[in-house]
């Protein structure tokens, strides 16, 4: 069977691990027979100094009662345990084993002398301060301290202050006792007043093979080589077509070259209507034996007719924007005022604010651009007016109502506009950003913002298409980056480009209303 690898079957193995620890202690906390525990910490170890005609004793308060202990002389040490429940079983006086009899516990100190010992117990356990007093009560004999069978209901603890003759370790520190159905087991936390640590051996052990068995995986996935979202194919492909759409693509294709070694894209973008000319070209070729050409054409809206042979498939909804050089102070055109400066009604801006007299200058791209073609399309619903000028600020055309120039690239519009007092023109909204000198127009107050866009809405904006000759084959390049593009990780690419991907429940819809 092809699963069966041996990083599948770690895996696998790994996973059940971790699975029967964590059944095996839910069973042991739900249903295996609890086990009471006291638990004894130190809290306090510090030796005390006495200085020079000092006679006063070292006291302590229980219950608001003050207890004396015995003055401290050089070397002496006082030591501080808590003794504790800290299960959720309640520990009565009969559950303390004979081992220490009379007494419940024999705390010793190693070879140190127990000089004194006082017994603090919170207010209002008096239970608790009772067996302490009950004989037979706490004492001490040589190095160490008798403690009586104390009963502890859960939570409870009673804490003794203990005066040694000299320095003890905290590791020489040992109480003697058993418990019957439970245990007696030191506690590391030293700090003062709240509950014993609750984070038991059980849930070390549980902690670590879990921790394990994540590392284990997290090999397995680093180790394992993550599989392109859609088979890769090897090759070279050409994407031309639209120079709005190029820098979307340019990101695409280094994402698919780093997901699929052994694939070159080549980006060669010459505007929409060049990039379907040059596929149709390809195409004819292909049909005279050269083989299905490994080319996809972008365009900027829906594909001239005349080229029945082309496949279509929908990629992103691109938002394209007015532009105009900010020393005409105005923010917002009608489509009716945009349609009267095209077609050369209004020629000095003058006319639509007054007291700005300036010649209006028309910055237009060529004949290939779709970007041209949709503004023609979706905004002026017929084509722009002849080209009159070379430079963009003369006349070369006398008989032009208006002076228009035609640039051959998106930057080279954005710049001159910019530059040109007066000048007009349009581009991607990606690529109108970072141009100081200019300013986005509104059409019809509907600014052009991709997260607004629903229905009929602001009116200059595209659809972009990717066209390929016929449908090609399934293990080919082409239609591997294809998918990549239109279903992939490079609707991701899309998004982050400022552009509603087609694949996505908006972009859906409007893709599919065309």
């Amino acid at each position: 069977m092809e699963w069966i690898t041996a990083e599948n079957v770690i895996a696998l193995g790994t996973a059940l691990l971790g699975v029967l620890v964590s059944v095996g202690v839910v069973w042991l906390d739900r249903f295996s027979p609890q086990r009471k525990r006291l638990g004894y910490r130190v809290q306090l170890n510090t030796p005390l100094h006495r200085e020079e005609n000092q006679d006063r004793e070292v006291m302590t308060v229980r219950e608001g009662e003050v207890v004396g202990m015995a003055p401290p002389a050089n070397g002496s040490t006082l030591v501080l345990l808590r003794i504790e429940n800290d299960r959720d079983l309640d520990i009565s006086s009969d559950d303390y084993g004979a081992s220490t009899e009379p007494h419940g516990l024999r705390i010793t100190f190693g070879d140190r002398t127990v000089q004194g010992v006082v017994a603090t117990v919170p207010a209002g356990w008096v239970s608790v301060r009772d067996d302490l007093e009950r004989a037979p009560k706490l004492g001490r004999s040589g190095s160490a301290v008798l403690v009586p069978k104390v009963a502890l209901d859960r939570g409870q603890y009673f804490k003794l202050l203990v005066q040694l003759s000299g320095g003890v370790a905290d590791r020489d520190v040992k109480v003697d006792g058993s418990l019957q159905g439970g245990a007696i087991r030191r506690n590391r936390s030293t700090t003062p007043d709240e509950k014993a640590a609750r984070f038991s051996p059980t849930s070390r052990a549980v902690t670590v093979v879990l921790t394990l068995c994540v590392i284990a995986l997290a090999a397995i996935i680093v180790r394992e080589r993550t599989p392109p979202p859609i088979g890769c194919a090897t090759g070279t492909l050409t994407v031309t077509g639209s120079t709005a759409f190029a820098p979307v693509v340019r990101e695409v294709k280094k994402q698919y070259e780093k997901d699929c070694a052994g694939a070159t894209i080549i980006l060669d973008p010459h505007g929409s209507t060049s990039g379907i000319r040059a596929l149709a070209d390809a195409g004819a070729g292909a049909e005279q034996g050269k083989g299905s050409p490994a080319v996809i054409a972008l365009s900027d809206g829906r594909k001239p007719g005349g080229f029945p042979q082309l496949r279509e498939s929908t990629v992103a909804v691109s938002l394209f924007a007015l532009v105009l050089n900010d020393d005409i102070p105005v923010d917002n055109l009608t489509l009716d005022q945009i349609r009267r400066v095209y077609r050369g009604e209004i020629t000095n801006w003058s006319q639509l604010v007054p007291g700005v007299d300036r010649p209006v200058l028309l910055i237009s791209r060529d004949a290939n651009s779709g970007t041209r073609e949709v503004f023609q399309r979706r905004v002026l619903e017929r084509n722009e007016p002849a080209n009159s000028s070379l430079d963009c600020v003369n006349v070369d055309d006398t008989e032009s109502k208006v002076i228009r120039c035609e640039l051959d690239s998106t930057d080279r519009v954005l710049t001159t506009v910019a530059k040109l007092p007066g000048a007009i023109g349009y581009a991607d909204l990606r690529s109108v950003g970072g141009h100081p000198g200019l300013h986005k127009v509104a059409i019809d107050g509907r600014e052009p913002v991709l997260e607004k866009m629903s229905g009929p809405g602001y009116p200059y904006r595209e659809i972009e298409y990717a066209y390929t000759w016929g449908a090609p084959p399934a293990d080919s390049l082409t239609s591997s980056f294809l998918g990549y593009l239109t279903r992939g990780r490079g609707q991701d690419v899309i998004g982050t480009q400022g552009h509603l991907p087609c694949a996505t429940p908006k972009g859906l819809k409007i893709c599919g209303d065309g």
